[in-house]
């Protein structure tokens, strides 16, 4: 099995603001089919930390896949936080030539169409994964974007004269719409709904701050935006470490059990605790990358990426910790219980979201799908 991380090197920093970096890698041929990527997924990347050794952060992709030109490379935006330790060490010392370990781009803060109509949110560095979907739709797909941008003030955007360029060059698909706390406030819940309320057949994406997500979703909400087209990402700092020094093939082949399955008992989605049947393996289906995965030996006690991986699929993930969304899949059929969860919340559950990572089956038959 190949490599879960690479080294990848540095060849171009942006200073975009005071406080914001793009970084460009350069991607080596023998890794440009792992670093396919779709518009709004995120880089998990290995920051030197002499207290823990790997300071894991994910970072979102700025750039557009396909405009790479004649050599594969990838383009995170990283904006310093005031006591974030990665953040600033990439802002201060990273610089091209320089290597830096890198997880395969995941995430699913990705449209399903880059034809649809898309009404897109973002507050401060926010806008990175929505700068992606923004050049991908203009460049492959044929929709109308809206694109509603909160900042602290004029020094604070990020992308400024990109997103200007951008509306100048498709006047006719996309609108952008800037809000500057130190001229205009911070937004309303009531002024979100106002500006929403244009584009209720659209698809939402919201990205920022995690008080503007919140408030920016309400306003969704109260429109009554189906959850099928309101989308939200969500970025937790992650507690393990996803680099972990084990090769790949052997965690695929002795994957171990989580502690919580090894004594029989689980935590569910819901946070109630039940009791499992080691028994008998449960048929899986999964639906990943447009192709179908049938198998009938899913052990109760092993997790649902771990059973992937064992038997060769390439699903996606980034922290094995239930911190990030990277490993999201939507059930279709049966249940199962999640020994841990940081990032989804309650209307994400009930919308059949669980955690691969965490996931062990309680049925005996699980249809489930990564789209």
């Amino acid at each position: 099995m190949e490599p879960v991380s690479y080294e990848l090197e540095v060849i171009d920093v942006v200073e975009e603001t005071p406080d914001a970096h793009s970084i460009t890698f350069r991607v080596p041929t023998e890794a440009a089919a792992d670093f396919t990527y779709r518009p709004g997924q995120f880089l998990t990347v290995a920051v030197p930390s002499d207290q823990t050794g790997v300071a894991a952060r994910c970072y979102s992709l700025s750039s557009s896949p396909g405009d790479e030109g004649a050599e594969a490379t990838v383009t995170i935006t990283v904006k310093r936080t005031a006591e974030g330790y990665a953040s600033n060490w990439i802002c201060d010392r990273v610089g091209a030539g320089d290597t830096l370990r890198v997880l395969p781009p995941s995430g699913i803060f990705t449209p399903a169409s880059l034809d649809a109509d898309l009404l897109l949110f973002a507050g401060g560095s926010g806008v990175t994964p929505i700068m992606s979907i923004t050049r991908t739709a203009l460049s492959r797909g044929s929709g109308q974007i809206t694109v509603f941008y909160a900042n602290r003030d004029e020094r604070s955007v990020i992308f400024a004269r990109e997103l200007s360029e951008l509306a100048a060059a498709h006047p006719g698909r996309l609108h952008v719409i800037h809000w500057l706390e130190s001229v205009q406030g911070l937004p309303s819940q009531e002024q979100l709904r106002a500006f929403a309320a244009p584009y209720l057949e659209r698809d939402a994406f919201v990205c920022g701050p995690a008080p503007f997500m919140k408030m920016t979703t309400a306003a969704l909400k109260e429109l009554e935006i189906p959850r099928a087209r309101r989308h939200q990402e969500k970025f937790v700092s992650l507690g393990g470490n996803p680099f972990g020094e084990v090769p790949a093939a052997v965690e695929a082949a002795e994957p171990p059990a989580p502690a919580a399955a090894t004594a029989g008992v689980e935590e569910s989605s819901s946070g109630d605790v039940s009791v499992t049947d080691d028994a008998d393996p449960v048929r899986l289906e999964v639906e990943l990358d447009g192709e179908k995965h049938v198998f009938d030996d899913w052990d109760r006690s092993t997790t649902l990426l771990e059973h992937l991986e064992a038997r060769g699929v390439k699903a996606p993930y980034s922290c094995r910790e239930g911190e990030c969304s990277a490993c999201a899949v939507r059930l279709i059929e049966g249940e199962v219980s999640m020994a841990h969860n940081d990032v989804l919340d309650d209307e994400d559950l009930a919308d059949g979201i669980r955690l691969a990572c965490q996931a062990t089956a309680t049925t005996d038959v699980v249809r489930a799908s990564y789209s």
